[in-house]
């Protein structure tokens, strides 16, 4: 991390009304990591989309096409899931895709402005470093700082909404 605030600990508050240690929030980033792997067929799909295709749209189509792993949608499918447990298997959806949407994004971002040539997901990085990382806009320590803070100060309100915040 850097010195401004983590997304990924506002998100463990968030989750636990506890402040995370910072064990807490490493442990957390290593899970994020080990849940962002992204399958082939949403990769081939992105990729394949036309360059003039809204970024909104491209991270629709991603997220709809993830949707087979959802550990929601297996369960509720195959009948395993009760109604008052529901909130488990959504969890696991919830930090799955947010393992995940970085590298969405920023594949998307690099396809589209970087003429598809991506930079692959650096495990050691926090979560909010790593995005600033692959979008590949400028390897400083700035820049990742300057993502973390975007991203802590808009994560309350869709992603940015600034009429949100007047």
């Amino acid at each position: 991390g850097g010195k401004v605030g983590l997304p990924e600990a506002a998100f463990w508050l968030l989750l636990t009304n506890e402040i995370p240690t910072e064990a807490e929030v490493k442990a957390l980033n290593e899970e994020l990591h080990k849940r962002s792997t992204i399958p082939e067929h949403v990769y081939k799909l992105i990729d394949g989309l036309p360059k003039d295709t809204h970024p909104m749209t491209q991270l629709s189509i991603g997220l709809l096409a993830l949707q087979p792993g959802s550990e929601f949608g297996q369960a509720y499918r195959a009948g395993t899931v009760n109604k008052a447990d529901y909130w488990k298997p959504t969890l696991e959806d919830s930090l799955t895709l947010l393992g995940q949407i970085p590298l969405l994004t920023a594949r998307i971002f690099r396809n589209i402005w970087f003429d598809g040539k991506h930079i692959p997901s650096d495990p050691t990085l926090d979560w909010a470093g790593n995005y600033a990382q692959m979008m590949g806009v400028d390897d400083s320590e700035g820049f990742k700082e300057v993502t973390r803070l975007y991203l802590m100060l808009h994560a309350d309100h869709e992603g940015g909404n600034v009429s949100a915040h007047t």
